[in-house]
This record gives structure tokens, C-alpha cells and sequence, in this order.
């Protein structure tokens, strides 16, 4: 079987990313420094390197020790609100710990380098809803600008050094395992906070619009990414928008949560509706969404009250 490196590995997408690929038989090397990256995600059945893409030496020597075939790129600082106070931190990790990658890859002969880019924060403001790929992007976070950048060095890597590449646009990619703790995910967030009946905040009024995706369902995207007759930028989403008041009232009711949310000021770099046309995916990849919002939000509450 194919050997596959998953950056990110131990995070919220990654670690079933590579649950995933362990069951269907490859054989899975996983880089992450865990920042944000928990040892409890990680399988078992992994050979684990606790590092930095950033650290070019040490992405030398695993390169150089276990010849991939296939590399996923999911390591990443992946807050658009860090990015918008620490551009340059933002760029160090997702610009220039991606390039390191590209490199190695192109080095030691990797077939394919699967990219989990952005859907939101890429597009920007004041773009056709459901946005496709054929929209132009005008990212205004570092964050979205530092995934498009990303983008287009994969598209240079691949003309110019004969890499093959995919790059998913994720919509808000939400399920068991995400970070309640941290400033992204706010169904983690909510569902953790609602079940200990704590105060719940909402940025804004409340009316920014996102197309929700369930985690089973982006891992099944990347694993039909693998493909060798695939290559480029695909949608990954519901191409359906949800309110952040919708999401609360949906989450209330499964958590029987009696409490009115508490209204903050908006943050910054914030896309205001985000929905995801993924027609291109469901023709050239074969995926589609297979659960709803209901399920996943679901499935979600159950993990967290466990």
C-alpha cells in the first residue's frame, strides 16, 4: 500500500483523516508539534513525529527515511482572528511550512499533494452565492490570503515541477474532536458551553451565514482525492447557508439549553455569508453530502457529553 504523511494528524479533520486511511490499509506517518494537536486523537497504528513543518531539517530527514507517495497538508494556524493581529505568524506557519512541504515532495518523488485550503475565508466579500471556484478570490484575512498564496505556489509546483496536487476548499468543517477551547468552531463551542449551561456569545447580530460541513464528510472528500485521474481546486460543502441564531436555536433544543445567547461586538476578518456551490466536486471527485446538519449537530452534542 501507498506510504502517506498527514501534517496535522493529531488535529480535528487530520486525526480522522488518518483513522480513515488506517482502516482502508495505508500505511500513515504523522507530523504535528501539537499547538493545537492532541496526543489522545492520535491512532495507534501511526508512526508519529511530534514537529514543526517549519523545522526544515527534521521534514528533510522524514522525507528522505520514508519515500511518500501521497502527502496531506492539513497542519496550519487555522484562526482568521490570530491571523488578522500576527499577519507574519500566520505567514511563517501556513505560507512558508507549506513551501518547506512542497519542496520535500518534489525532492523525494511524492505523487500527489493533497491541500486543505479554505472555502470562506478565500472568496472574500461581495461574491456570488453559492460562491463556485470559478469565482475569483478576494481573501481579506491573512489567513485567506496565506491559503490562496498557498494555491498558487501548488499551481506553479505542478507546471513547473510536475507535481500533481488537490487543494479543498473546506466550508466551516464542524463534528467529534474539535476544540471547544479555541477561537474557531463555534459548534464545539456552543455544544461544550450549552452543556454545562454556561454563557453563550454570539459575534455580531448573529446573522452571519455559513455552509456547515460535517468532518466524515471532508474525509471522505480527501480520500477521493487520491484519485490519480483528479487534479486541482474543488468546493467542499453543503451548498447550504446557515444563520449563527439558527445554529444556537438547532443546538438549544438538543441540549435542552434555556438560555438567551449574550451578543458581542463582531470580530474582525469575519466573512459575512459564506455558502459553498461543491457541483464541481460531486461531478469530477463523485462526492456528495451524505449527513445533514441535524445528524452532525447530533452526533456532535453526543461526543461532547461524553
Amino acid at each position: 500500500m501507498p506510504n502517506i504523511l498527514v501534517t496535522g494528524g493529531a488535529g480535528f479533520i487530520g486525526s480522522h483523516l488518518v483513522d480513515a486511511l488506517t482502516q482502508e490499509g495505508y500505511k500513515v506517518v504523522v507530523v504535528d508539534n501539537l499547538s493545537t494537536g492532541k496526543v489522545e486523537n492520535l491512532n495507534r497504528n501511526v508512526l508519529f513525529y511530534q514537529q514543526s513543518v517549519e523545522d526544515e531539517e527534521m521534514m528533510e530527514r522524514i522525507f528522505m527515511l520514508h519515500k511518500f507517495d501521497f502527502v496531506f497538508h492539513l497542519a496550519a494556524q487555522a484562526s482568521v482572528s490570530v491571523s488578522v493581529k500576527e499577519p507574519a505568524k500566520d505567514a511563517k506557519v501556513n505560507i512558508l511550512g507549506s513551501l518547506i512541504l512542497l519542496e520535500k515532495s518534489v525532492k523525494y518523488g511524492v505523487k500527489k499533494f493533497i491541500f486543505s485550503s479554505t472555502g470562506g475565508a478565500i472568496y472574500g466579500e461581495g461574491v456570488p452565492v453559492p460562491t463556485s471556484e470559478a469565482t475569483v478570490p478576494h481573501p481579506i484575512s491573512p489567513y485567506g490570503i496565506a491559503k490562496r498564496s498557498v494555491e498558487m505556489y501548488l499551481e506553479f509546483y505542478k507546471n513547473e515541477k510536475n507535481l500533481n496536487y488537490v487543494s479543498l476548499r473546506y466550508g466551516n468543517v464542524y463534528g467529534p474532536r474539535q476544540d471547544p477551547n479555541g477561537e474557531a468552531g463555534v459548534i464545539a463551542i456552543f455544544s461544550s458551553r450549552m452543556l454545562k449551561n454556561e454563557e453563550v456569545f454570539i459575534f455580531g447580530d448573529g446573522e452571519y451565514v455559513r455552509d456547515y460541513v460535517y468532518v466524515k464528510d471532508v474525509v471522505r472528500a480527501n480520500l477521493l482525492a487520491l484519485n490519480q485521474n483528479v487534479s486541482g481546486i474543488y468546493n467542499i460543502g453543503t451548498s447550504i447557508g446557515t444563520s449563527v441564531n439558527e445554529l444556537f436555536k438547532m443546538l438549544a433544543q438538543i441540549t435542552n439549553y434555556q438560555r438567551q445567547p449574550t451578543y458581542a461586538p463582531p470580530r474582525k476578518g469575519d466573512i459575512r455569508k459564506s455558502i459553498l456551490d461543491s457541483s464541481k466536486a460531486r461531478s469530477e471527485l463523485g462526492w456528495s453530502v451524505t449527513t445533514t446538519l441535524a445528524e452532525g449537530l447530533a452526533e456532535t452534542v453526543e461526543f461532547f457529553k461524553a
